[in-house]
């Protein structure tokens, strides 16, 4: 099996569906990443994540560098096994907290200084201590450090972020090369920056081309600015980028945010949406999503989405779920988790079939038109 495979089987328009081979197994694309943030994809097992259709998933240099420690997880066998997952697994370098957690850090040309949000304890995240953990937690798919900053941010300071995050680039690529047995089955992506200045994503990917990754992230967005300059955005940051390696939009998100980018060519996305939204009540629906709370649901004997195929809308009435969310039963977590992620493997299944076919802007109008009907009728 080759360390990182990249086939792309057929395109329409943008839009890409293919192939990522690794050791660890195939991920196809467009691939959706379940975020399993701490070494869990919460409220789920890993077989259920994986019977839902996931051939990846996403963890986190920080939350794992403070719990359990990456160190830890190294002595215990690595990731895959400490939490029961064989097949790929992609870690975000941390360098989200730098803007998540903007008031427990101090920045500087080495890195990052954290103030843990555990404890109080100082931890610092370098371009190579960041792929250090990541080798430790023996990550198949590694991102290069970077430093992202709010696209209501001046240009100024965009562009000053945009600089540094491709300086460390360079480090975290030369540290991923210095990583031994582990680089020779594992992969590196850059993460391209500029918020939403075309001059400087272009800046950014031709420096994280000259670098050369095996795949590319377009970073910096789905933080607030809002679909419609998000999408603008995507109308020239994926065609910035090597069109013979995969693209990954980092943090998406909505299931109309990925068929909306799935259409500008983007291959890959993570997003804690679906498990979040299913510990608090809202399921995804073809027909839009829905908060299961809702006293028009108490006496509902249909399924979430009757055009669903997962277990749970198999098994279980709105009605009932509404009683265990209303509860606050553990098992409604659960339920309205497994849903969520099966409805968005299904999506990126549905997608990579409208490719293939070619009928993609069909797909996308018709999925548009239905996933509004519940916003209308709400």
């Amino acid at each position: 099996m080759a360390r990182f495979d990249f086939t792309i089987h057929a395109t329409d328009g943008a839009a890409r569906t293919g192939e990522i081979a690794m050791a660890r197994g195939t991920i196809r694309t467009p691939a959706f990443m379940p975020v399993g943030t701490a070494a869990t994809v919460k409220a789920m097992k890993p077989q259920d994540v994986r019977a839902g259709g996931a051939d990846i998933i996403l963890g986190n240099t920080y939350h794992l560098m403070l719990r359990p420690t990456a160190e830890r997880v190294a002595r215990l066998g690595g990731l895959h096994g400490f939490m029961g997952w064989d097949r790929p697994i992609l870690t975000d370098s941390g360098g989200y907290q730098v803007m998540s957690l903007a008031d427990l850090t101090t920045r500087s040309e080495d890195g990052v200084t954290f103030k843990s949000h555990l404890d109080g304890a100082r931890h610092t995240l370098s371009p190579e201590r960041s792929i250090e953990i990541q080798r430790l937690l023996d990550s198949d798919i590694i991102m290069a450090f970077d430093e992202l900053v709010p696209t209501s941010s001046t240009r100024d300071v965009q562009a000053a972020a945009m600089a540094r995050s491709m300086r460390w680039a360079r480090r975290s690529r030369a540290a991923f090369d210095a990583g031994g047995a582990h680089a020779e089955r594992a992969a590196i992506f850059g993460i391209q920056q500029g918020a939403l200045d075309e001059g400087l994503r272009r800046q950014s990917a031709e420096a994280l081309i000259e670098i050369g990754f095996d795949g590319y992230a377009v970073g910096g967005l789905a933080v607030g600015e809002g679909q419609a300059a998000m999408f603008g955005c995507l109308d020239f940051a994926p065609g910035q980028l090597p069109a013979d390696k995969p693209r990954y939009l980092m943090g998406v998100g909505k299931p109309d945010d990925i068929v909306g980018a799935v259409e500008r060519g983007i291959d890959m996305f993570d997003c804690v949406l679906p498990t979040r939204s299913g510990r608090t009540g809202q399921a995804f629906t073809r027909s839009g999503p829905i908060n299961i709370r809702n006293a028009r649901f108490a006496e509902d004997q249909g399924p979430l989405d009757p055009d669903c195929a997962c277990p749970v809308c198999a098994r279980w009435s709105r009605a009932y779920l509404h009683h265990l969310v209303r509860a606050g039963e553990i098992l409604g977590a659960m339920l309205m988790t497994e849903h969520n992620l099966f409805f968005y493997q299904a999506l990126m299944n549905d997608l990579r079939g409208a490719i293939q076919a070619g009928r993609l802007a069909a797909f996308a109008q018709a999925f548009r038109a239905s996933y509004a009907r519940e916003r209308m009728t709400a």
